[in-house]
């Protein structure tokens, strides 16, 4: 089976993988706590649907599995606040940060199907959406309330997350359709 991906050299395709996820590990570093929710404002969901959108699906996910396998080792590449190491991901942000890989396939995925900058769009819009669907999963089984989950992990990051993801379609471009197959 044939899978997408931007990348065709393995060796520049690795080396993404890995800048990436050291990208990410950066990014987190910079994280803005908002009064009364536990998740802070970051560019890691600009980050996550960037390495999808431009290394594909498969490459894209890879470099969110090798951030996260970084982070259960203990290393810091986690926001600096929360629990460290493999605690993180059950702990308020841990649904957002295990749908990485996910959001960073959809994105990826999507990039090949949808052209032009309002496809990009959508494609990071659709990879912003599986960070939110972990993310708010896991903050329902926390709060015990979905309502109480949207109020806390997503309701105050929307508008941000939607200029993310025009951002990431300003900076990315759409695969040749030769290459979409």
């Amino acid at each position: 089976m044939k899978t997408h991906a931007l990348v065709e050299d393995r060796r520049i395709a690795l080396l993404g993988v890995a800048g990436f996820a050291a990208a990410l590990a950066a990014a987190s570093q910079v994280a803005i706590p908002l009064p009364g929710t536990p998740v802070p404002i970051t560019l890691q969901p600009l980050l996550v649907v960037l390495a999808g959108m431009m290394l594909g699906p498969a490459y894209g996910a890879a470099s969110m599995v090798l951030y996260l396998v970084l982070g259960a080792a203990g290393l810091p590449v986690f926001a600096p606040m929360g629990a460290p190491g493999v605690m993180r991901f059950i702990g308020p942000t841990g649904g957002y940060l295990l749908a990485y890989p996910v959001a960073a396939f959809v994105s990826g995925a999507l990039v090949f199907r949808l052209r032009g900058f309002t496809g990009r769009t959508l494609a990071a819009a659709a990879g912003v959406l599986v960070l939110y669907v972990g993310g708010l999963a896991q903050l329902a089984v926390l709060t015990g309330s979905l309502s109480r989950a949207y109020v806390l992990g997503a309701l105050p990051f929307v508008a941000a997350d939607g200029v993310k993801s025009l951002v990431a379609a300003a900076v990315t471009r759409s695969p040749a359709p030769d290459r979409a197959g």
